[in-house]
């Protein structure tokens, strides 16, 4: 569970499912309305209902009122900040690419070198 403010925690929580994750693949093209969200998915009313519960609670989406409408609008805000923390590792990763492409170079020279003596 998630401690209260802790938005890197919900922001991840919220696109560990792939459904949340098509919903805000659909709502980067716009707003949208529930059923406009639910349209693509085989599963219930009150389920669609749960996610977008789970978007709104990260932070990841704002629903609007217009009418008896309640259209759906993505708040990049979150994933930003995911962003953010993710590329704090990015260093450490291109050093392990950088080592493995070492050692994928030395072997490649080793194997050219061996069959030829």
């Amino acid at each position: 569970m998630a401690m209260p403010g802790d938005t890197l925690s919900l922001t991840f929580g919220a696109l560990a499912d792939p459904t949340r994750r098509a919903m805000l693949a659909r709502l980067a093209q716009g707003p949208a309305t529930v059923k406009e969200l639910a349209q693509p998915f085989k599963i219930t009313p009150p389920a669609i209902t749960k996610h977008l519960k789970v978007l709104e609670r990260a932070g990841l989406i704002e629903r609007g009122r217009e009418a008896q409408w309640r259209p759906a609008q993505l708040q990049a805000a979150p994933l930003k900040d995911a962003s953010h923390w993710l590329e704090g590792y990015r260093e450490n990763w291109e050093e392990n690419f950088d080592r493995l492409e070492d050692y994928l170079r030395k072997i490649q020279k080793e194997k050219h070198y061996g069959s030829s003596g």
